[in-house]
């Protein structure tokens, strides 16, 4: 009976040899259980087939605000069996999954004034309406969330908009965040993220820059019917009031939003959200207690938008420390027993594992000791902050001067300098007016690239970066306006007469010699390889080379910055770009090394995905550079590998 129920209430299932979702899977594995390309055969993959979207041909002047991060779904056969793609002007675009052409495509025409961030989209979520007709129109339908705040309802066959979807196809969210009234307004508001869909119920969440005020736009997340659009429920994950021990932090405080991709548990009506920093990034003065559940994970009821169980990785954070990473709810196989696990990568380096279930920790959490004395008048840090004993920090977490690292003496000794000059420890040393070095960086440790999960292994295997950072508090009233134009900006600046009342600004970047490299040593990024029944790193690599970072091309293998996550297939490969270094590879999931490497138009700085048609196994990446870390390389490619016809029959 349960599954008769079940049945109705579920998304339809993708054919075994599909991606129909952003992670893969509700969950975000980003396993396939494909192998026709494999270790033995790899190196013979090639180029299948090349599309481009037209996004940056057509919109030359917002070239430098534009990045193509998307993952392709293939939409099953009876939704049209499209490979469904959007262009970081949130166009969705159908094309076709043997040959690349363009089947059709359908523009919200968003409001492109780029005064919100930047334009991007990294993918599509669809669902199926068990109660239309077989056949008819938006049975099958496919969800936008825009960067100008409306949410659209396509139908996955054609991509005519499904009218009966809000106001004649679309819902327009900027007055339900206006109703929690931002001091700052919703200007500079974006819907980022792919929506989640869980069972009947469309989750979306939204994106505010917390770098700028204390009054930033309130991180709700909303549940909306994915038949008629009408608003469900809301979900502040601050909370407001006193209860259960727990501090309220102040309603005018903003952030905490969800600015990642959710994962979900169709069975459990469960939907899973990765917290954001409460506001502002680097000032918490006034937001006293642990604000949660800023910086968390935390489990609604999809249905309800009910709190089920949160853990917060990090109290207070003055950090940036986002939990930025997509969660990965997976069943693992461990001493005979299906665990429903999920686990949390956040930008520390650290890995939280959980029973996605209750809750519970898969190891001991404990707190730990962390320096509270700042010179910052007011602020009052948590004087403990999580660590999990297993598995160990991904990533280098100290930082003395004895660590000064350069090309040269000279480098060697002015970043001994520079370190010296400023606070500097480990994970959680109190921000400060002579500057703080956050190691690893503001960025992670992992970000929004996230992991993937071998359930077949055990293995995790995740991109992480370990470049210092350093962040300098300074009194509004000693604030350079020109410092934002600086290239050593390395986030917008806090501006007088935009802050509320927070009275400092920020003076932030990576922590560079004079020769503009790193002041520790490589590599500076790394892709690692997780046990994750037994809590132990397999192995760590370097990931990318400086040759396309340098002046002159020498192929150091140093690691070079990246956006973007793997897959992994059953093949025994983990399929990434990510890098900057305009490449795309292919791993040995058992052991780090690398068996395939391709020069790629530009970098691939987004998650890869696969599928097979017609007996031929295809890997798609989008290669459309990134503004920060290859803006010379920004572009529009979507790039289909298979190995050749002739192989494949054999």
């Amino acid at each position: 009976m349960l599954g008769a129920v079940l049945s109705l209430l579920l998304p339809v299932s993708a054919a075994a040899d599909g991606w129909a979702y952003y992670g893969g899977d509700p969950g975000g594995s980003r396993y396939s259980t494909l192998g026709q390309v494999n270790r033995s055969n790899v190196g013979q993959l090639e180029i299948a087939w090349t599309y481009r979207t037209g996004a940056v041909k057509n919109n030359p002047t917002l070239k430098s605000i534009i990045d193509f991060q998307a993952t392709p779904i293939l939409l099953p056969a009876a939704a049209g069996g499209h490979l469904v793609v959007c262009d970081p002007f949130n166009t969705i675009i159908a094309v076709d999954p043997e040959t690349g052409k363009e089947r059709w495509r359908w523009d919200p025409d968003i409001d492109k004034t780029p005064y919100a961030g930047r334009f991007k989209c990294k993918g599509v979520a669809w669902w199926q309406d068990r109660a239309a007709a077989a056949g008819s129109a938006c049975e099958f339908r496919l969800y936008m969330p825009t960067a100008d705040k409306r949410l659209f309802a396509i139908d996955a066959r054609s991509g005519a908009v499904c009218r009966d979807f809000g106001a004649g196809g679309m819902v327009d969210l900027d007055p339900l965040i206006e109703a929690l009234k931002p001091a700052v307004g919703t200007q500079g508001t974006q819907l980022l993220s792919p929506a989640a869909v869980v069972r009947d119920v469309v989750v979306v969440s939204t994106t505010s820059n917390k770098f700028r005020s204390e009054k930033s736009v309130n991180g709700a997340i909303r549940g909306f019917d994915a038949r008629t659009g009408a608003m469900k429920w809301y979900w502040d994950p601050l909370v407001r009031e006193a209860a259960d021990g727990i501090e309220p932090t102040p309603r005018g405080v903003g952030g905490a939003n969800n600015w990642t991709p959710m994962s979900v548990d169709n069975e459990r009506d469960l939907v899973f959200i990765p917290t954001a920093a409460p506001a502002a990034n680097y000032y918490g003065v006034h937001r006293p207690g642990d604000n949660k559940w800023a910086n968390s994970i935390v489990a609604l009821r999809g249905s309800t938008g009910e709190f089920v169980w949160g853990f917060q990785t990090l109290h207070h954070d003055v950090w940036d420390r986002d939990v930025g990473s997509p969660p990965i709810a997976v069943d693992m196989r461990k001493d005979g027993e299906t665990i429903p696990a999920l686990f949390q990568l956040v930008k520390t380096g650290m890995l939280f594992s959980f029973n996605r279930e209750t809750g519970e920790p898969l190891f001991p959490i404990e707190e730990r000791p962390v320096p509270t004395d700042t010179d910052i008048e007011g602020e009052q840090l948590s004087p403990t902050q999580p660590f999990p004993l297993k598995p160990p920090v991904l990533v280098r977490n100290t930082i003395t001067p004895d660590d000064a690292w350069g090309f040269t003496p000279f480098d060697r000794n002015y970043c001994r300098d520079l370190i010296k000059s400023m606070r500097h420890g480990s994970h959680y040393e109190p921000m400060s007016k002579k500057g703080t070095i956050m190691y690893p960086q503001v960025g992670g440790g992992s970000n929004w690239g996230g992991g993937a999960f071998d359930p077949q292994r055990n293995i995790l295997v995740t991109p992480v970066a370990q470049i210092p950072y350093y962040v300098k508090l300074l009194p509004r009233d000693q604030v350079d306006p020109e410092y934002a134009k600086r290239p050593e900006a390395g986030a917008p600046m806090q501006k007088p007469g935009y802050l509320g009342d927070t009275p400092w600004g920020v003076q932030q970047g990576p922590l560079m010699s004079r020769s503009f490299t790193p002041c520790t040593a490589p590599p500076w990024n790394l892709l690692v390889g997780i046990d994750m029944a037994e809590g132990e790193i397999k192995w760590k690599v370097p990931f990318g080379v400086l040759d396309r970072l340098m002046p002159i091309p020498i192929p150091l293998k140093f690691g070079t910055p990246s956006a973007g996550g793997p897959i992994i297939t059953a093949g025994g490969l983990v399929f990434i770009g990510a890098t900057g270094d305009a490449r795309v590879r292919a791993y040995d999931v058992e052991t780090g090394e690398q068996v395939w490497e391709y020069r790629t138009p530009t970098s691939a700085q987004a998650t890869p995905m696969t599928y097979e048609l017609n007996g031929r196994q295809y890997i798609v990446f989008a290669a459309g550079g990134h503004s920060w870390y290859d803006f010379k390389g920004i572009d529009d490619y979507l790039l289909a590998f298979a190995l050749p016809a002739e192989a494949v029959r054999r």
